[in-house]
């Protein structure tokens, strides 16, 4: 049987492969703008000007990429 797609697995896993930049909206209305450096079942590390920050996802609202970001047809590697 075929999986499931993650749609939000693939998306960070792209802009994380592709170093592409990003504003991160939180709930609370802020915006960290950076590059997608990891993340997991609840966070996302975002690194801008050599510094890192650890954000729980439940914090964010949106994510905002400064290109498009191609989520289907991802290699399975």
């Amino acid at each position: 049987m075929k999986q499931s797609i993650n749609i939000q697995d693939t998306f960070l896993n792209q802009l994380r492969k592709e170093g592409t930049f990003v504003t991160v909206f939180l709930v609370s209305g802020f915006q960290l703008k950076g590059k997608v450096k990891g993340f997991d079942n609840f966070t996302v590390l975002l690194e801008s000007d050599g510094k890192q920050q650890l954000i729980f996802k439940h914090a964010i609202s949106t994510f905002t990429p400064s290109k498009p970001v191609n989520w289907t047809n991802q290699d399975e590697s």
